[in-house]
């Protein structure tokens, strides 16, 4: 193992000992990297809604218990395991995802293949949030050009991802209609320059999504709601739409009458992102990797809410449970690289 300084033998880590539990922060040993591997020292690390589902056992995944939790952030590396790209980035700055999770703690392991070398224009504010929404509003702009799809209809469109779609879709020339559930994420979005903006508590919801979808041709439906409300955008939905399903934030099994889907040549699909990475190969990741830091102050632009320390966690993720779409919270690890917010 090559390394830039002697590695403490334990660190600080967010800890979850069991699914619903509380978060607390424990000892842990400093992992060591392996073959294609490098060791990050932290320097943040957002809660996005993949973590919520984590952390409350309906993501679908099965860990042994305690784990620690987060699945991006950013960091300098400090080590790397055998192989010639991980000692290459040894010393730099970078942003990184880890599927194993992990990233809320003082180090984290990493895929070297998984990591961003940051160009000096970034922070390691930005890049704390440069890999999971960037990326996946990538992987859906690639999938309306491929598609062919006209517009885009997106049910969480007062996240931080929503934010970013609009953005593309108007630098992008694609009508993108957003979905929000309270008038005051309707303001929002139309602040950001959204056009079409629905609000699904309102009683003529279902019909006006079906009328603009059809007006503007809207094929390509993001769905990361589930429960009930897939059944609304396939029957909203064109002939020959796509509904692809990427979380599910009611945490509710969507239904939906497979009659629909025949009569309409309709097809509903999952994604998940390290899939899409893994099929784009290393070139295509090494050019999405280097479209994500040029547009990170722009259309992939994230709005930052708080910066609390490691030790704040739990109440950090109660603060962003209760309000996801005022901005990411980060969780900073080192307070020499992102400072934190004073109380």
């Amino acid at each position: 193992m090559r390394a830039t300084q002697t590695l403490p033998d334990r660190m600080n880590a967010v800890q979850l000992d069991a699914a619903g539990g509380a978060l607390a922060v424990r000892q842990w040993p400093v992992p060591r990297p392996g073959p294609g591997q490098v060791l990050i020292k932290m320097a943040a690390a957002p809660i996005n809604p993949s973590d919520l589902g984590s952390l409350a056992g309906s993501s679908g995944e099965r860990k042994p218990s305690p784990v620690v939790p987060g699945l991006e952030g950013s960091g300098i590396v400090v080590a790397a395991g055998p192989g010639l790209f991980p000692r290459l980035l040894v010393g730099r700055r970078v942003a990184f995802a880890s599927a194993q999770g992990g990233t809320w703690a003082e180090y984290a392991v990493s895929p070297a293949m998984r990591c961003i070398p940051l160009a000096r224009s970034v922070s390691l504010e930005q890049a704390a949030t440069l890999i999971v929404n960037p990326l996946t509003a990538l992987a859906f702009l690639d999938f309306a050009r491929r598609g062919k799809h006209a517009g885009i209809v997106n049910n969480a469109a007062s996240s931080a991802l929503g934010h970013m779609m609009v953005r593309l879709g108007r630098t992008h020339g694609l009508t993108v209609i957003n979905i929000v559930r309270r008038p005051e994420q309707v303001e929002m979005l139309r602040a950001i320059g959204a056009e079409h903006v629905l609000d699904s508590t309102e009683s003529e919801f279902a019909p006006r999504l079906g009328a603009l979808a059809r007006r503007f041709n809207a094929t390509l439906f993001l769905d990361a709601v589930g429960g009930a409300q897939t059944q609304t955008l396939v029957e909203a939905a064109p002939f020959g739409s796509t509904i692809v399903a990427y979380a599910a934030l009611s945490g509710e099994t969507s239904a939906f009458h497979t009659r629909t889907l025949i009569g309409g040549d309709k097809k509903i699909s999952g994604f998940y992102l390290g899939n899409w990475v893994a099929r784009r190969g290393t070139p295509g990741t090494l050019r999405d990797f280097a479209r994500v830091q040029r547009l990170s102050g722009a259309e992939l632009q994230t709005t930052v809410r708080r910066r609390l320390p490691l030790s704040a966690a739990q109440a950090a993720v109660e603060m962003y449970r209760a309000n996801m779409t005022g901005g990411k919270i980060l969780l900073v690890a080192d307070p020499e690289q992102v400072p934190l917010d004073h109380a």
